[in-house]
């Protein structure tokens, strides 16, 4: 199970916006990302978008749990502040962000977003029907579950999970203020040994003589996830949400260094492992 909630990250510069099905937006999908920001600042198309409906076409193409990413302001979350909240209260909506000042849910979420191309919001699908962690919690504690969580790239432009490890050490093992968080050698244990031990990896996963040297070194303290970003570095210019983090101070791969200080060294010692071999 993941260790937080899945949901689609959505933004001008993503693939998914809840705007991106309206009439007057569908011509901006062919610009480059800040000629449609700058398109999205006018007062005039602005005007135009919150005024109109979603197109009843494009609707009919989604999932129902998109056609929620359209209208559920009270299930959105703006990813504000130097490190994104993935427990957002519900005061952190777009509708209860709305409902204490004097703009439709619509018209936050449309201002907030045209702010820059590095605005997002949340929006989560599962894992927080309760609005907080304490189901996931609950799973993850649970011993007939492991940690685990995985998205090959089918939704790279809207969902950025590569972060979870990162993130359980962080908000599980130190931050986590809504609730109890979990021991960080449990949370170590879970993204070692555990999964190696489930995989059939009998060379690594612990630290001990002659098993496989794949270390991290972390500046527990210093561990931070940065917000989302959009980068267009897949074949012919594609884009994909990253998500940058501070307080590696190394990472080994068969004792051999692959980063130092978040920086990659250029080696690649690794190669395709398959169970019992």
């Amino acid at each position: 199970m993941a260790g937080r909630p899945v949901g689609v990250i959505q933004g001008i510069a993503g693939s998914f916006n809840p705007f991106s099905i309206r009439p007057s937006y569908l011509p901006l999908e062919r610009l480059p990302p800040q000629e449609r920001l700058e398109r999205m600042r006018d007062p005039a198309l602005r005007r135009r978008l919150l005024s109109e409906e979603p197109s009843e076409r494009q609707l009919a193409r989604l999932s129902q749990a998109r056609q929620n990413m359209v209208g559920r302001w009270d299930k959105m979350f703006v990813m504000s502040g130097a490190t994104p909240d993935y427990e957002p209260s519900p005061e952190k909506s777009v509708a209860a962000i709305a409902a204490r000042g004097n703009a439709s849910p619509q018209e936050v979420a449309y201002d907030y977003l045209t702010e820059g191309l590095d605005r997002f919001l949340f929006f989560p699908i599962v894992n927080y029907t309760d609005g907080d962690h304490a189901t996931v919690r609950e799973m993850l504690t649970d011993p007939g579950t492991l940690l685990g969580l995985s998205d090959g790239g089918a939704h790279c432009g809207a969902i950025v999970d590569a972060s979870v490890p990162s993130f359980m050490l962080a908000h599980w093992g130190r931050d986590r203020s809504r609730g109890p968080g979990l021991p960080l050698p449990q949370l170590v244990k879970m993204q070692t040994s555990e999964t190696a031990d489930f995989f059939g990896f009998k060379d690594r996963g612990r630290l001990a003589p002659g098993l496989r040297a794949d270390v991290n070194l972390i500046d527990f303290d210093g561990l931070r996830l940065h917000q989302p970003e959009v980068v267009h570095d897949l074949p012919a210019g594609g884009r994909r949400l990253v998500q940058r983090v501070d307080g590696y101070r190394a990472t080994l791969v068969a004792g051999m260094p692959v980063f130092e200080n978040g920086e990659e060294t250029g080696a690649r010692p690794g190669r395709l492992v398959r169970a019992g071999r």
